[in-house]
Parts: C-alpha cells; sequence; structure tokens
C-alpha cells in the first residue's frame, strides 16, 4: 500500500538536498522551512537514521550521510517520472501551453511587447507567465523555460545568451533641462536614487565610480536607497532623481522619451548577462523549442 506522505516526504527531502538548507527549499515548495524541516524528520524517523549532518555555518549547512547520497539520484530520477506521468494524464492538449518565468522588472520593461508579438504569430500556442523574484526550479518542472539575468552559473538547466548587459544613466525629462543633459556639474546636484537591489558578481557600477567617471563633483543632494529595480525605474519616471538602471530595463522607455539618458557617451558594461534556460535532462517540447527559437531570433533582429 502507498502512502502520500511518504510523497510529500521525498519531495522535501530531495529539495533540501539540493538547495543545502530548509530555507531554499521552502522557498522551492511555497511552504515554511519548519514545514520542510518536520517532512524530513518525519522521513528520517521512518528510515530509522539521520539523512543529513547539520552543521551552524557555512554556505550548506545541511549535507547528506552517504547512505543517503546513493539514494538520491533514484529518488530524483522517481520525481521526474512522476511530473512526466501527469504530464502525460493532461493530455495533448496541454502541450500547446508553453510556461514562461521572468522578474517583474524584465517582464514589465523588456518581456511583455515581445510575448504580444509571439502571440500574434503563434495562435496554437499559449504562453503562461510565471512572474517572480525567485529563481524557479525550470530543470525541476516548476517552469518551461526561464530567462534570467547573472553570470550564467546555475546548476541543472542549459542556457541560451540572448544578450549582454551595461548600466546607463536615466532621469525624467521633465527633471532635467535640455543643455544640462551632458552637464557633470548639473548631476552633483540632483538627488541620487541608489539601487540597493543584490547584484552579485555583475561589476554594478556605484554612485562614486559614475560621478568620477563624468567628471562630475561630490554629490551635494542626500541619496535615495531603495531595495527594488521596479521602484527605482518608477521613481525616475515619477521625476524623483536620477538613477543608474540595466539598459534593456529602460531601453523602450527611452525610445519613447519617458526617460532621458543622461551623458550618454558613458555607458559602465556588466558582467551579467541574459540568459534563456531551460531544463537539462529533458529535449524541449515542440512548442517550447519554437519559443526558444524565435526569441533569440528577435533578440539578434534588435541589435543586428
Amino acid at each position: 500500500m502507498r502512502s502520500l506522505n511518504r510523497l510529500k516526504w521525498l519531495h522535501a527531502f530531495e529539495a533540501t538536498a539540493r538547495h543545502g538548507s530548509f530555507t531554499g527549499a521552502a522557498q522551492e515548495l511555497g511552504v515554511t522551512p519548519a514545514a520542510v524541516g518536520q517532512l524530513v524528520r518525519s522521513l528520517e524517523d521512518w528510515v530509522g537514521h539521520p539523512l543529513l549532518h547539520r552543521t551552524r555555518s557555512g554556505k550548506e549547512r545541511l549535507t547528506l550521510v552517504d547512505e543517503a547520497k546513493e539514494a538520491l539520484q533514484d529518488i530524483t530520477q522517481g520525481l521526474d517520472k512522476l511530473e512526466t506521468g501527469l504530464n502525460k494524464l493532461r493530455g495533448r492538449r496541454a502541450r500547446s501551453v508553453v510556461v514562461v518565468t521572468a522578474s517583474q522588472v524584465l517582464v514589465m520593461n523588456w518581456l511583455m511587447e515581445r510575448l504580444n508579438r509571439f502571440s500574434e504569430t503563434h495562435e496554437t500556442i499559449d504562453l503562461r507567465l510565471n512572474v517572480t523574484e525567485k529563481l524557479m526550479d525550470v530543470s525541476h518542472g516548476e517552469a518551461d523555460i526561464g530567462i534570467r539575468c547573472g553570470q550564467g552559473d546555475w546548476p541543472g538547466v542549459n542556457k541560451s545568451w540572448l544578450m549582454d548587459e551595461e548600466a546607463v544613466l536615466v532621469c525624467s525629462p521633465q527633471l532635467v533641462p535640455a543643455e544640462k543633459i551632458t552637464c557633470a556639474e548639473w548631476l552633483a546636484t540632483q538627488k541620487l536614487i541608489h539601487d540597493d537591489t543584490p547584484h552579485p558578481g555583475a561589476n554594478f557600477p556605484s554612485w562614486d565610480d559614475v560621478l568620477s567617471a563624468v567628471g562630475a563633483p561630490e554629490a551635494q543632494e542626500s541619496g535615495l536607497h531603495i531595495n527594488s529595480t521596479s521602484a527605482v525605474i518608477l521613481s525616475a519616471l515619477s521625476g524623483r532623481g536620477v538613477a543608474i538602471v540595466r539598459y534593456a530595463l529602460v531601453k523602450q522607455l527611452i525610445e519613447t522619451g519617458q526617460l532621458v539618458q543622461l551623458h550618454s557617451d558613458h555607458r559602465w558594461p556588466l558582467t551579467w548577462s541574459y540568459y534563456l534556460v531551460t531544463p537539462r535532462q529533458n529535449a524541449l517540447r515542440h512548442e517550447v523549442k519554437v519559443f526558444h527559437d524565435w526569441l533569440v531570433q528577435d533578440v539578434n533582429s534588435e541589435k543586428a
């Protein structure tokens, strides 16, 4: 007799093993770390011995015991087969749906227009958006395809490079007189918007770097610190100050005149790029590959 509780235990255990923490597993599963910990402990009680080494420090505080390492591969394959079986139950009708995941700021300022163009020419493929700031587990079926910006070092996925990224200076056209767009002295008098969103390994420029590069004196105004890139862009649009932002996220706003690019001869290349990520272990479904190839071509045609 099968027990559904054991399936929940295995799901929690497999996610914990991949993330090395109950917190990472909880974010993936949409529950609390305490709930994940309880599920794993229930599995340990059932098998009769600990499955994880628990430490109080280090990047990965939970590591597998030797017996669990051998079993994990079978458990992972079993969960993948269950997911495949569930998709088969949904039938051929479901195979026309492509689930795309991306961050809110990327969807709003870069992706949505492209999704609309794709839908106009591919009426038989339905796109579903999963908008989230966390990395969806594309490798285990949380989405069919993801668009990520970073160094490209994500485990368990294939990646296709889309484009590089750079930082630029922007503000509302209501804020800056036309003759001041390249004026370093004017820039130093403005309120500077700081994007406090983490950019690990991106080489994202600080305001000190930017002011020095354009030859501006030390800023006279106190800054505005925001921990959300989308909120930084909204603040710039509303005339709250001058912002350093990723160019792809404001390109359309600059082209439509909603934002002005300051000191356009200065750009700060980042060590982050945009990638399409797809599952590594399975061949892409036809409709997923159609969307993948179309988006790569669409971006390339824009750069040409």
